[in-house]
């Protein structure tokens, strides 16, 4: 376990602010002039060999001459990514179609000083001329053999590609070249390749491959010393915070298990660095596995440490307390690290504190050095230094002086040159990390690699630039960091800044475990206070008989109560709307805005008690009672912000002497109608935009969650929102209906199904003497996902559960029906099924439920009821408990798209296949149901999604990711058709239809000639 005391440092510096964790380390890594000369002269010596080395060989200079910043190293790039996968003809013909027929490879031809190279070239163009439609007289010679030709040579060239960065498609072949004479001076660890397991099929693969791996570095005594890198998130499908109570006992037993055996081998294990999130679960396993009584005396195991990360200094005095405690030397592989896009994206998505690493490349290189410094000086630690870097090189070479006890090592096909000198010549160690795994495991790992040689911030990549000179290359990193105080990169906002002109919302960081332990427990201490809901009329609180508000985990739990509204105290809640709205429209907007932001901030304040609502009256897990929360307070500043915009008067031009204006105004008394799916942000967002627009609201939350309404509405009142000019009335349909059909509400937002939309539209016409009055409705879709062969499994299937499953299915955004191509159908259908055994249907309270309950007993028999007329059509279905209005997550077989027919609120999929070449027809016949709410598209060909974008009819377009989860601001949220009359929530063009336009235009001459245009000078 980790200590409490480096437990607590750790945490510190989880999301520190940069400067705080770099100050330190700034002291530690700066060098003394005579020092900094003696590194540079090394240093330089380097670089040359580096670049002889990047010049040797026609495949480096290829990818020097197609790098990232062009168009067409971007498509080389992609079609690597995808191209292997694709098992059908077609898929693959249109696959180098859209990568390789729009690229302009000719202005590259003749350009390198390679034969080979100007040859690849040269293919290039051809291949252009091939795959284009308007080909011309080369296509039209070789219309038969030529896309044939073509798929086979593009085959052949990412397979080559793919050696020069993979030792071997099996272990025997990796050994076996690891021998040739390239590579006699070097040892080699060896990464069996692999992303995170999905499944328990997969983990289990992962396991035996890690094993057998052992057996066969060890099978001739490991005379090279070659060792074995492991990946935990192979190990588990669920590698999680969330699951840590089972996912890191697990995985203790799986890495002891290989530790046993290495040792016994005599081969080394190192345990890979992955996510921040998941360090702590890693320092937890390793700890366990050192102090095994049985791996007395064996100094092979190893752990990697990512000096990225904001925690890797205090990681390295980590290390070397272990070691001291448990009697060994333990390798520590000092890394860069390989995740630093996805964690700052994840911790922007997240709304989190602060990033866990750094935001600068010379930051991480302070870092580095700071941890290069101690693990030199520490005694139970053997430093393993991976870099590419030719300065980072040079000062680790510089202050280990004569001592040779520590290795470096590199990636194989990429830093070759930088180490065969200093191996041969000078007695230092090298290792190379070399991937093993075939062809189709290795794509993730290659566009890894590939990223990384091509970021602008690469030494790599600089190094074959040759508008960067060695000054530039050599700069001092500590120079730089101390040059701008150790600030964060300007590009680079934090989190909570992200959206100009408002504060992201504040989210929770649920990878930390302290974070999570005190969360739940101020969520259980806030639902132990009473609650309950009532209406609220005019301030004043309506009495009457109370229903229990029911847990729909626990059924025969309550979780408060609720007197309803009836059809009179709609009628009282109406006028006292409509004495209110003339006073509300006239408040500037300005003060109407900074309500919205009070509010923003009081629900943030109030976070547990909400959280924990959410949980028990609408079954939520934590993480989508978090978003919930979120996007209720995004909705609040986002609208502040677009009402101080939009409801300004705009100045209109027109003939000199007048002055026009154009201003938006309330509309009166608006009703909003909320679903009990988002009973906070759903039930807020509708009213917060009506109150903002100066409307006098009465809002009606769903009947199965009126205490998150009362709580949100005393949280408004309080913000300064009067409480004439916000009402609420909790109740069943027919106060909805009541409110609805009375001639004085002047307009109306609901979200719910189509049906009831309906009848609300009905109702707004059925009085002739009615003024016409907008209906603003979001209704639920047959939302579809369209996968093609030349998706990534592993994330169709992530997308698909996100998609499907969270929130047991009861989102609008939900994904209702997937369509596979039917090339790729089964393998996908076989990892979805697995994956869907590792998910947890259970109580939302607990931290590793996945899946919770559908919203009550209503739902719960409709759905079984459906699930129970088709049990030859089940494909697969999970577990659930025994008592609650659980819903099995189910996958459900169609023989056509055509069969779905009606939306299944909850964690039901329906699959269907199609087929190379429909694609059209496909969307054809989405188009036809007249649903368009949300679609998804899994594909790696952009003119596929150019289709699918212009021919949908949909509100929301998700590509190659998630359906749900629309962020405010950033991905308005609404559909059109049978799922909803617009405008989006979230987006620019909402608020105004809460408003009505005025116009005004003034004579500014009417008291006597034109003194503006008089008045102008020559």
């Amino acid at each position: 376990m980790v200590s409490m005391a480096f437990g607590d440092e750790l945490r510190r510096l989880h999301r520190a602010p940069e400067p705080e964790v770099l100050r330190p380390l700034l002291q530690g890594t700066a060098i003394a002039p005579a020092e900094r000369e003696a590194v540079l002269a090394r240093a330089s010596g380097l670089l040359g060999e580096l670049r002889a080395a990047e010049m040797d060989g026609w495949v480096n200079r290829f990818l020097q001459q197609y790098r990232l910043n062009t168009a067409e190293g971007k498509a080389l790039l992609s079609l690597a990514e995808a191209f292997l996968r694709v098992p059908d003809n077609e898929t693959a013909d249109l696959l180098i179609r859209d990568k390789l027929g729009d690229a302009e490879w000719d202005r590259f031809a003749g350009q390198s000083d390679s034969a080979l190279v100007n040859s690849a070239t040269w293919g290039l163009v051809i291949t252009k001329a091939l795959v284009k439609e308007d080909g011309g007289v080369l296509k039209r010679l070789v219309t038969r053999a030529g896309e044939p030709f073509v798929r086979t040579a593009v085959g052949a060239a990412m397979k080559l590609m793919a050696q020069i960065f993979v030792m071997g498609r099996t272990i025997d072949e990796a050994l076996k070249r690891a021998d040739e004479k390239d590579y006699k001076d070097f040892t080699a660890s060896f990464d069996m390749l692999g992303e995170a397991a999905r499944t328990q099929a997969d983990a289990a693969r992962y396991a035996q491959s890690y094993a057998d791996a052992l057996e066969a570095v060890g099978r001739q005594g490991n005379r090279r010393a070659h060792s074995i890198s492991v990946k935990l998130s192979a190990l588990h499908p669920r590698y999680e915070t969330a699951h840590a109570a089972t996912a890191v006992p697990a995985l203790t037993g799986l890495v002891a298990g290989l530790a046993a055996r290495a040792a016994a081998l005599n081969v080394g294990l190192t345990i890979d660095a992955e996510e921040q999130d998941r360090l702590l679960m890693s320092l937890d396993i390793i700890s366990a596995v050192a102090r095994l009584p049985e791996l007395n005396g064996w100094d092979g195991l190893g752990m990697a440490v990512q000096s990225y990360g904001k925690r890797a200094r205090p990681l390295v005095d980590w290390v070397e307390a272990l070691g001291a405690q448990t009697g060994r030397r333990i390798q520590v592989r000092l890394v860069k690290g390989a995740y630093w896009d996805s964690e700052i994206k994840r911790a922007q998505e997240g709304g989190l504190s602060d990033y866990p690493l750094f935001t600068r490349k010379a930051a991480t290189d302070v870092s580095y050095l700071a941890c290069a410094r101690a693990m030199l000086g520490a005694a139970h630690i053997y430093p393993a230094f991976a870099s590419h870097n030719a300065l980072t090189v040079a000062t680790i070479a510089q202050w280990a002086g004569d001592r040779r006890d520590f290795e470096f090592q590199r990636l194989h096909g990429m830093g070759a040159g930088l180490y065969e000198r200093m191996v041969r010549d000078d007695g230092y160690s090298c290792r190379l990390y070399a991937p093993v795994g075939g062809h189709r495991d290795l794509l993730a790992y290659l566009v890894r690699r590939l990223l990384e040689n091509g970021a602008n911030s690469s030494f790599v990549h600089q190094l074959a630039d040759s508008s960067i000179s060695q000054a530039e290359l050599l700069a001092d990193p500590v120079d730089k960091i101390a040059a701008v105080g150790g600030s964060p990169h300007p590009a680079i906002p934090l989190p909570a800044d992200l959206f100009p002109g408002r504060r992201n919302s504040a989210g929770l960081d649920l990878g930390d475990v302290e974070t999570l332990d005190k969360v739940e427990a101020d969520i259980r201490a806030a639902l132990r206070e009473p609650h309950h809901a009532a209406p609220l009329v005019g301030g004043r609180e309506i009495e009457g008989v109370s229903r229990a508000v029911i847990n729909p985990a626990q059924p025969n739990q309550v979780v408060g109560h609720v007197v309803e509204a009836s059809v009179g105290d709609a009628a009282e809640a109406i006028a006292v709307a409509e004495g209110a709205a003339n006073r509300w429209a006239a408040t500037a907007v300005d003060v109407r805005a900074a309500a919205l932001e009070r509010l923003a901030d009081r629900l943030e304040a109030d976070r547990d008690a909400l959280l924990g609502l959410l949980q028990a009256e609408a079954g939520k897990t934590l993480g989508d009672a978090v978003a919930d929360l979120r996007e209720a307070v995004d909705f609040c500043r986002y609208y502040a912000v677009e009402a101080r915009r939009q409801f300004a008067p705009v100045q209109l031009p027109g003939p000199t002497g007048e002055a026009n204006s154009l201003m938006l105004c309330g509309r009166g008394v608006f009703v909003t109608i909320a679903p009990w799916n988002f009973p906070l942000a759903i039930f807020l967002g509708q009213s917060v935009a009506a109150l903002v627009a100066g409307n006098a609201v009465i809002a009606k939350p769903a009947p199965q969650t009126p205490l998150i309404a009362m709580r949100a509405v005393r949280h408004a009142h309080a913000a300064g929102f009067p409480a004439d000019v916000l009402q609420m009335l909790p109740g069943e349909g027919a106060v909805g209906a009541a409110l609805t059909a009375d001639r004085r509400v002047a307009g109306v937002a609901f979200t719910g199904s189509t049906r009831t939309a309906r009848l609300i539209a009905k109702s707004l016409l059925a009085d002739e003497a009615r003024p016409i009055v907008p209906l603003i409705a979001e209704t639920g879709g047959l939302n579809t996902m369209i996968v093609d062969s030349t998706a990534l499994p592993e994330q169709v299937v992530a997308d698909v559960i996100t998609s499907a499953f969270r929130s047991a299915g009861q989102r609008c955004s939900a994904l209702r029906l997937l369509l596979l191509q039917e090339e790729v159908a089964a393998p996908i259908l076989e990892m979805l099924a697995g994956a869907m055994g590792s998910l947890v249907v259970g109580d939302p309270m607990d931290r590793a439920t996945d899946v919770g309950p559908v919203i009550d007993g209503a739902a719960h028999a409709r759905l079984m009821a459906y699930l129970a007329t088709h049990p030859a059509r089940i494909l697969h279905q999970c577990d659930t408990p025994a008592t609650g209005w659980f819903v099995p997550p189910t996958i459900v077989r169609l023989d056509s798209p055509d069969e779905l027919t009606e939306e299944w609120f909850g964690p039901i999929l329906h699959v269907a296949t199609w087929r190379a070449g429909e694609l059209e027809g496909l969307l054809g016949q989405i188009n036809a149901s007249g649903y368009g709410l949300t679609m998804g598209l899994h594909s790696r060909i952009a003119a596929t999604a150019d289709t699918v974008r212009r021919k949908a009819k949909v509100g929301n377009l998700y590509v190659n990711r998630a359906m749900i989860g629309a962020v405010v601001g950033a991905q308005p949220f609404g559909g059109e058709g049978l799922s909803g009359t617009g405008p989006k929530a979230g987006g620019p063009h909402y608020l105004s239809r809460f408003a009505v336009e005025r116009a005004v235009s003034i004579d500014t001459t009417s008291s006597g000639g034109n003194a503006s245009l008089l008045s102008i000078g020559d």
